[in-house]
């Protein structure tokens, strides 16, 4: 479990769907985005991808991320612990990252994850000054931990759901060889999923 007692950063997300939650998947654009996305689109499930940019280039899926009615947000340029950061060396590397994701997409971006989630009072500033929202968790599936041990991820998951919890997930394969059965167990307790 996670939460900010930030007022400036999302941790949950507000549905007029009763028992709501929001699937958030980070460091893509990888190898494994295709099979993710079948899995949502044969459920029917909208979520959020925060990619790092240098990973982005023309030929990944992106358009297909959209078309699906996912939502691609920042994940920095190069996953660098931001509060290791000066406020312009933060500023400089968020404005880049959006600047890379929207020459590509053509979509604004509007959401930003900062690396390992750590943030400090710069990354807030620099995220307010260009116009995007910080979006955390309530919920870590700590599924990068778990390669060895993909059936936990479900576990961390379902142990912790809680209304308009933000659910953080990784593009990762022991993350895509869960997703159907922590979909079915999400539903199994009546959630529902919506956007951020």
């Amino acid at each position: 479990m996670y939460d900010s007692t930030d007022s400036n950063v999302l941790t949950t997300v507000d549905s007029p769907q009763k028992k709501s939650v929001a699937l958030t998947f980070d460091d893509g654009p990888s190898k494994v985005l295709p099979q993710i996305l079948d899995v949502l689109q044969a459920e029917n499930i909208p979520a959020a991808f925060f990619w790092q940019s240098r990973l982005l280039h023309r030929k990944r899926p992106w358009e297909r991320v959209l078309s699906e009615g996912h939502q691609i947000g920042t994940h920095s340029m190069k996953h660098r612990n931001l509060t290791a950061l000066s406020y312009e060396e933060q500023y400089q590397d968020i404005a880049n990252s959006i600047k890379s994701i929207e020459d590509i997409t053509g979509q604004k971006v509007k959401y930003f994850r900062p690396p390992f989630g750590q943030f400090n009072n710069d990354t807030i500033l620099a995220a307010k000054a260009l116009n995007i929202t910080p979006v955390m968790w309530k919920i870590s599936s700590m599924d990068w931990e778990l390669k060895c041990d993909p059936q936990q991820i479900i576990t961390n998951v379902i142990e912790n759901l809680e209304e308009g919890a933000i659910i953080l997930l990784h593009e990762l394969q022991q993350t895509l060889d869960v997703l159907p059965e922590l979909i079915e167990e999400i539903r199994a307790k009546g959630y529902h999923f919506t956007r951020i």
